[in-house]
């Protein structure tokens, strides 16, 4: 982990630490945008995958001015050390304590109680994305509906899907999908009004001019929001919008800001998300790095309209090949996080490679463990729906090394069950996860039972179970 407090000496720009290894390769650790006449702290990092000495620069995009850097530290964990703050800070913001005080009728304590916990609903999103396969595979739809209760459709609610030909909407497969997803207790996430990298408008967008793509895009904003208003947790009103920028080009620089407020105004009711690439997972690109995110997010929330908009920021976490720098992934996390909005990973992922299955859980652990972080979403899934980058079942439906990770984390945070032993006083004392559970109590002698049903929230928890028989 790095860390400096840095000042300009005239005017404001985004100042990156990189670090110079062997003396050719550059490495970006983190950005700041830094000023002149206040400290601002820079935070970031690296993965040490090496062992050679580093120079420490500083770099900005005006060489005008003076870079002034004070408190300067490089902090250095090991692989165990961060797994365990990981640990810790899962315990402080993901669990609570709960007491179970067991008794007889009479009042006195039961010992050898034996307590069940199962959890019937997570407090903490984390779900998977949804393709059309789920329409007409069997085997997907067990699978899918066994393990998740949030989800994204992956391409189905983009205009290019609904839209392929101009004035002929289609919405069939993402109604049929909506359809399944209530049946199954599933939340989606809306994906997406639009997208603002030109390759991937429909191709008879590309050729509008800008009065007919304004006229084109108010129907499409009114058409696909009204359409769900009230049966999505959350829109990504306009993808990509700090890489690209198709929409601000043809219809002046305040297209993304007027989307968002007609999105709000369509469906006031809607969590609006910002849904950006490479902006924790790839530390070289400067383009979409939090610094120039956090710039974006005030360019759309200027206007006093935006302020009673629900905003939430998503980020898509992509990752490539190679270890994830989890020291930047956390750096931007908490840069981000002092904003106030909550935080989703919306499109986790990692590319197929030997040790994808330690990597993804690294990226998982990060997320989870991050207080700022709100839900998390996967591009993942298995082989027979078309998945082929992060790979969670394989052809047969069997689990992959990456796929038992992703179940092993579903276990461990929060499903169960949990079984404990009443002490000699009646008690048993357990940190679960947030979320709502059964709970089933049996009498050690007469194998009688109790059940109950309790919601764990971010307060100590104390239950009392008198038994009758």
């Amino acid at each position: 982990m790095f860390s400096a407090w840095i000042q300009l000496s005239e005017g404001s720009d985004i100042v990156s630490v990189v670090f110079n290894i062997n003396g050719s390769e550059l490495v970006r650790g983190g950005h700041v945008i830094a000023k002149n006449g206040c400290w601002s702290f820079l935070k970031g990092g690296i993965v040490a995958n090496f062992s050679s000495s580093a120079e420490i620069l500083f770099e900005s995009n005006n060489p005008s001015v003076e870079i002034w850097a004070d408190s300067v530290s490089l902090q250095p964990f090991t692989k165990e050390e961060w797994r365990s703050h990981q640990d810790n800070n899962i315990e402080k913001v993901r669990k609570s304590r709960v007491r179970f005080h067991v008794s007889n009728a009479n009042e006195t304590a039961l010992e050898g109680a034996k307590v069940v916990i199962k959890q019937t609903k997570a407090n903490f999103p984390f779900g998977c994305g949804m393709n059309q396969h789920i329409l007409t595979n069997g085997d997907y739809r067990d699978w899918f509906v066994s393990r998740f209760k949030y989800t994204t459709f992956t391409n189905q609610m983009k205009w290019y899907s609904t839209e392929i030909i101009q004035g002929q909407e289609n919405y069939t497969i993402s109604d049929a999908m909506l359809k399944f997803t209530k049946e199954n207790g599933i939340c989606v996430r809306g994906h997406n009004i639009f997208w603002d990298d030109e390759k991937y408008q429909p191709e008879w967008v590309k050729s509008l001019s800008p009065d007919e793509l304004r006229e084109a895009a108010a129907k499409r904003i009114k058409s696909v929001v009204t359409r769900y208003k009230g049966e999505l947790i959350a829109w990504d009103v306009v993808n990509e919008n700090v890489h690209f920028h198709f929409y601000e080009d043809k219809l002046g620089e305040n297209a993304s800001e007027l989307y968002y407020l007609r999105a709000y105004e369509l469906d006031p009711t809607t969590t609006l998300f910002m849904n950006e690439y490479n902006t924790i997972e790839y530390s070289g690109d400067k383009v979409a790095s939090p610094a120039n995110y956090f710039n974006k997010l005030n360019e759309i929330l200027q206007s006093p309209e935006a302020s009673e908009m629900s905003f939430a920021i998503g980020l898509q976490c992509h990752f490539g090949s190679g270890r994830p720098n989890l020291a930047y992934m956390r750096s931007g996390l908490d840069f981000l996080g002092q904003i106030g909005f909550p935080i989703w990973l919306t499109e986790t992922s990692v590319d197929p490679q030997p040790k994808q299955a330690e990597y993804f859980e690294e990226i998982l652990r990060e997320g989870y463990s991050h207080p700022a972080v709100k839900g998390i979403i996967m591009f993942a899934g298995p082989a027979q729906a078309g998945f082929n980058t992060t790979l969670l079942a394989d052809e047969n439906f069997k689990t992959t090394p990456t796929g038992k990770v992703v179940d092993k984390l579903i276990s461990e945070w929060g499903i169960g069950p949990y079984t404990a032993i009443a002490d000699h006083r009646g008690i048993v004392d357990i940190a679960l996860h947030y979320g709502e559970y059964d709970v089933t109590v049996t009498h050690p002698l007469t194998q009688h039972s109790e059940k109950l049903n309790i919601s764990v929230g971010k307060e100590f928890s104390h239950k009392n179970v008198k038994m009758h028989a």
